[in-house]
Protein backbone atom coordinates (compact mmCIF):
# COMPACT_ATOMS: atom_id res chain seq x y z
CA UNK A 1 0.00 0.00 0.00
CA UNK A 2 3.10 2.52 0.47
CA UNK A 3 2.54 2.60 -3.45
CA UNK A 4 -0.47 4.75 -3.11
CA UNK A 5 0.79 6.23 0.35
CA UNK A 6 0.52 10.38 0.05
CA UNK A 7 0.45 11.02 3.92
CA UNK A 8 2.11 14.18 4.58
CA UNK A 9 2.60 15.38 1.21
CA UNK A 10 1.54 18.83 0.29
CA UNK A 11 -1.16 18.68 -1.98
CA UNK A 12 -2.82 22.29 -3.48
CA UNK A 13 -5.83 22.16 -4.89
CA UNK A 14 -7.03 25.04 -6.70
CA UNK A 15 -10.73 26.11 -6.41
CA UNK A 16 -11.26 23.59 -3.48
CA UNK A 17 -14.27 25.07 -1.27
CA UNK A 18 -16.92 23.06 -3.31
CA UNK A 19 -18.21 20.22 -5.89
CA UNK A 20 -15.25 18.23 -6.87
CA UNK A 21 -12.42 19.81 -5.76
CA UNK A 22 -13.41 19.95 -2.18
CA UNK A 23 -14.10 16.18 -2.32
CA UNK A 24 -10.86 15.93 -3.83
CA UNK A 25 -9.54 17.56 -0.80
CA UNK A 26 -11.72 15.89 2.11
CA UNK A 27 -10.10 12.60 -0.09
CA UNK A 28 -6.18 13.61 0.61
CA UNK A 29 -6.91 14.56 3.97
CA UNK A 30 -8.59 11.59 4.96
CA UNK A 31 -5.03 9.90 4.05
CA UNK A 32 -2.97 12.10 5.67
CA UNK A 33 -2.29 15.00 3.52
CA UNK A 34 -1.46 18.18 3.96
CA UNK A 35 -4.36 20.13 1.76
CA UNK A 36 -3.90 23.46 1.00
CA UNK A 37 -7.29 24.82 0.28
CA UNK A 38 -7.85 27.67 -2.27
CA UNK A 39 -10.65 30.14 -3.03
CA UNK A 40 -11.44 33.46 -4.31
CA UNK A 41 -13.55 33.88 -0.53
CA UNK A 42 -11.19 34.10 2.42
CA UNK A 43 -14.76 33.53 4.20
CA UNK A 44 -15.00 30.04 2.17
CA UNK A 45 -11.39 29.14 2.70
CA UNK A 46 -11.71 29.11 6.31
CA UNK A 47 -14.57 27.28 7.08
CA UNK A 48 -13.68 23.70 4.65
CA UNK A 49 -9.45 24.51 7.08
CA UNK A 50 -11.64 24.34 9.86
CA UNK A 51 -14.13 21.93 9.03
CA UNK A 52 -10.74 19.67 7.88
CA UNK A 53 -9.08 20.10 11.06
CA UNK A 54 -12.15 19.38 13.38
CA UNK A 55 -11.76 16.01 11.48
CA UNK A 56 -8.00 15.84 12.67
CA UNK A 57 -7.04 16.26 9.13
CA UNK A 58 -3.61 18.42 7.63
CA UNK A 59 -4.50 21.74 6.15
CA UNK A 60 -4.13 25.25 5.06
CA UNK A 61 -6.40 27.97 3.43
CA UNK A 62 -4.76 30.34 0.82
CA UNK A 63 -7.50 32.61 -1.06
CA UNK A 64 -6.33 34.28 -4.03
CA UNK A 65 -7.69 34.54 -7.42
CA UNK A 66 -5.80 31.93 -10.00
CA UNK A 67 -6.99 33.76 -13.22
CA UNK A 68 -4.44 36.53 -11.31
CA UNK A 69 -0.80 36.14 -12.22
CA UNK A 70 1.23 37.60 -9.79
CA UNK A 71 -1.29 36.59 -6.67
CA UNK A 72 -0.54 32.96 -8.01
CA UNK A 73 3.81 33.57 -7.67
CA UNK A 74 2.64 35.07 -4.58
CA UNK A 75 0.76 32.68 -2.87
CA UNK A 76 3.16 29.59 -4.57
CA UNK A 77 5.76 31.08 -3.22
CA UNK A 78 4.16 31.50 0.65
CA UNK A 79 2.86 28.08 0.53
CA UNK A 80 6.11 26.53 0.06
CA UNK A 81 8.03 29.04 2.57
CA UNK A 82 5.27 28.70 4.89
CA UNK A 83 3.95 25.04 4.91
CA UNK A 84 6.64 23.23 2.90
CA UNK A 85 7.41 21.58 -0.54
CA UNK A 86 4.18 21.38 -3.06
CA UNK A 87 4.45 17.62 -4.38
CA UNK A 88 1.46 17.58 -6.09
CA UNK A 89 -0.48 20.65 -7.51
CA UNK A 90 -4.47 19.69 -8.69
CA UNK A 91 -5.77 22.08 -11.43
CA UNK A 92 -9.37 22.01 -10.17
CA UNK A 93 -10.55 25.49 -10.78
CA UNK A 94 -13.56 25.56 -13.50
CA UNK A 95 -17.13 27.52 -13.79
CA UNK A 96 -20.00 27.23 -16.52
CA UNK A 97 -21.36 30.05 -18.59
CA UNK A 98 -23.91 28.53 -20.40
CA UNK A 99 -25.13 30.22 -24.18
CA UNK A 100 -25.68 29.11 -27.53
CA UNK A 101 -22.67 29.56 -29.60
CA UNK A 102 -23.88 32.05 -32.18
CA UNK A 103 -25.27 34.43 -28.84
CA UNK A 104 -22.25 33.73 -26.15
CA UNK A 105 -20.50 36.91 -25.35
CA UNK A 106 -16.66 37.55 -25.57
CA UNK A 107 -16.80 37.99 -21.78
CA UNK A 108 -17.95 34.87 -20.82
CA UNK A 109 -16.13 32.92 -24.03
CA UNK A 110 -13.15 34.48 -22.27
CA UNK A 111 -13.93 34.22 -18.50
CA UNK A 112 -14.43 30.91 -19.00
CA UNK A 113 -11.15 30.10 -20.74
CA UNK A 114 -9.42 32.34 -17.78
CA UNK A 115 -10.74 30.29 -14.91
CA UNK A 116 -10.81 26.23 -16.78
CA UNK A 117 -7.56 26.87 -18.85
CA UNK A 118 -5.51 29.46 -17.92
CA UNK A 119 -5.28 29.27 -14.50
CA UNK A 120 -3.73 25.94 -14.99
CA UNK A 121 -1.34 27.66 -17.06
CA UNK A 122 -0.35 30.19 -13.94
CA UNK A 123 -0.71 27.90 -11.34
CA UNK A 124 1.73 25.30 -12.90
CA UNK A 125 4.45 27.72 -14.27
CA UNK A 126 4.64 29.02 -10.57
CA UNK A 127 5.12 25.37 -9.36
CA UNK A 128 7.38 24.56 -12.12
CA UNK A 129 10.82 26.18 -10.72
CA UNK A 130 10.04 24.20 -6.92
CA UNK A 131 9.37 20.66 -8.74
CA UNK A 132 12.43 21.09 -10.99
CA UNK A 133 14.89 21.96 -8.53
CA UNK A 134 13.85 18.96 -6.49
CA UNK A 135 13.59 17.04 -9.54
CA UNK A 136 10.18 15.54 -8.49
CA UNK A 137 6.69 16.63 -8.23
CA UNK A 138 2.93 15.59 -9.68
CA UNK A 139 0.42 17.82 -11.51
CA UNK A 140 -2.99 17.02 -12.06
CA UNK A 141 -5.37 18.60 -14.48
CA UNK A 142 -9.13 18.39 -14.08
CA UNK A 143 -10.53 18.06 -17.47
CA UNK A 144 -14.32 16.68 -18.20
CA UNK A 145 -15.90 14.67 -21.02
CA UNK A 146 -16.32 17.62 -22.77
CA UNK A 147 -12.49 17.81 -23.88
CA UNK A 148 -13.96 15.05 -25.74
CA UNK A 149 -17.68 15.33 -26.78
CA UNK A 150 -19.47 18.52 -27.50
CA UNK A 151 -22.75 19.32 -26.48
CA UNK A 152 -25.05 22.22 -27.06
CA UNK A 153 -24.29 25.50 -25.14
CA UNK A 154 -21.22 25.39 -23.77
CA UNK A 155 -18.39 25.56 -26.58
CA UNK A 156 -16.17 27.88 -24.20
CA UNK A 157 -16.25 25.36 -21.90
CA UNK A 158 -15.52 22.69 -24.41
CA UNK A 159 -12.90 24.39 -25.88
CA UNK A 160 -10.68 25.55 -22.25
CA UNK A 161 -11.36 21.76 -21.11
CA UNK A 162 -9.81 20.37 -24.71
CA UNK A 163 -7.61 23.03 -24.39
CA UNK A 164 -6.48 21.80 -20.98
CA UNK A 165 -6.22 17.99 -22.54
CA UNK A 166 -3.54 19.30 -24.57
CA UNK A 167 -1.76 21.29 -21.84
CA UNK A 168 -1.48 18.49 -20.18
CA UNK A 169 0.34 16.50 -22.87
CA UNK A 170 2.51 19.59 -23.32
CA UNK A 171 3.62 19.59 -19.58
CA UNK A 172 4.38 15.79 -19.64
CA UNK A 173 6.52 16.34 -23.10
CA UNK A 174 8.56 19.58 -21.54
CA UNK A 175 8.64 18.42 -17.74
CA UNK A 176 9.30 14.79 -17.91
CA UNK A 177 12.67 15.33 -18.08
CA UNK A 178 12.82 16.83 -14.89
CA UNK A 179 10.70 13.63 -13.30
CA UNK A 180 7.50 15.69 -13.49
CA UNK A 181 4.72 13.64 -14.20
CA UNK A 182 1.45 15.55 -15.53
CA UNK A 183 -2.17 13.82 -16.26
CA UNK A 184 -5.27 14.29 -15.97
CA UNK A 185 -8.53 13.39 -14.75
CA UNK A 186 -11.65 14.06 -17.36
CA UNK A 187 -14.96 13.56 -15.03
CA UNK A 188 -18.11 12.78 -16.82
CA UNK A 189 -21.78 13.31 -15.68
CA UNK A 190 -20.91 14.11 -11.60
CA UNK A 191 -23.64 15.80 -9.18
CA UNK A 192 -22.05 18.61 -7.82
CA UNK A 193 -23.92 22.14 -6.76
CA UNK A 194 -22.55 23.34 -10.67
CA UNK A 195 -24.72 20.64 -12.13
CA UNK A 196 -27.63 20.70 -10.12
CA UNK A 197 -30.29 22.39 -11.95
CA UNK A 198 -29.10 19.63 -14.98
CA UNK A 199 -29.61 16.55 -12.33
CA UNK A 200 -33.09 18.04 -11.44
CA UNK A 201 -34.04 18.54 -15.09
CA UNK A 202 -36.30 15.26 -15.64
CA UNK A 203 -35.36 15.20 -19.46
CA UNK A 204 -31.73 15.63 -19.28
CA UNK A 205 -31.28 13.74 -15.85
CA UNK A 206 -32.98 10.70 -17.70
CA UNK A 207 -30.15 11.04 -20.89
CA UNK A 208 -27.72 11.06 -18.74
CA UNK A 209 -28.48 7.81 -17.38
CA UNK A 210 -29.36 6.40 -20.51
CA UNK A 211 -26.17 6.98 -22.09
CA UNK A 212 -24.19 6.21 -19.28
CA UNK A 213 -23.55 2.09 -18.75
CA UNK A 214 -23.90 2.61 -15.63
CA UNK A 215 -27.12 3.91 -15.79
CA UNK A 216 -26.72 6.67 -13.04
CA UNK A 217 -24.62 10.24 -12.16
CA UNK A 218 -21.14 10.04 -10.29
CA UNK A 219 -20.99 11.24 -7.43
CA UNK A 220 -17.93 13.58 -5.92
CA UNK A 221 -15.79 11.12 -4.21
CA UNK A 222 -15.95 8.61 -6.84
CA UNK A 223 -12.85 11.01 -7.91
CA UNK A 224 -10.93 10.39 -5.38
CA UNK A 225 -9.33 7.56 -6.10
CA UNK A 226 -8.35 8.13 -9.16
CA UNK A 227 -6.43 11.31 -8.04
CA UNK A 228 -4.85 9.46 -5.34
CA UNK A 229 -3.24 7.19 -7.79
CA UNK A 230 -2.02 9.95 -10.01
CA UNK A 231 -0.47 11.99 -6.90
CA UNK A 232 1.22 8.71 -5.52
CA UNK A 233 4.48 6.57 -6.50
CA UNK A 234 2.02 4.06 -8.04
CA UNK A 235 1.64 6.28 -11.04
CA UNK A 236 5.29 7.10 -11.61
CA UNK A 237 5.47 6.25 -14.96
CA UNK A 238 1.92 7.31 -16.06
CA UNK A 239 2.85 10.90 -17.70
CA UNK A 240 0.65 13.01 -20.19
CA UNK A 241 -2.43 10.73 -19.95
CA UNK A 242 -6.49 11.71 -19.41
CA UNK A 243 -8.15 9.34 -16.97
CA UNK A 244 -11.68 9.55 -17.99
CA UNK A 245 -13.80 8.79 -15.32
CA UNK A 246 -17.06 8.80 -16.66
CA UNK A 247 -18.93 5.61 -15.97
CA UNK A 248 -18.15 4.53 -19.12
CA UNK A 249 -19.88 7.01 -21.29
CA UNK A 250 -17.21 6.93 -23.96
CA UNK A 251 -16.71 2.74 -24.08
CA UNK A 252 -20.59 2.70 -25.56
CA UNK A 253 -22.10 4.08 -28.76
Amino acid sequence: MDLFNVKDKVVLISGSTRGLGLSVAQGFADNGAIVIINGRKQSDVDSVVHELKEQGNQAKGYAFDVTAKEDVINNVNKIESEVGPISVLINNAGIHRRNPLEELSLDDWQTVLDVNLTSAFNLSQAVFPYMKERNHGKIINITSLNAEKARPNIANYSAAKGGLKMLTKSMATEWGPYNIQTNAIGPGYFQTDMTEKLVQDPDFNQWVKSEVPLQRWGVPEELIGTAIYLASDASNYVNGHTIYVDGGWQASL
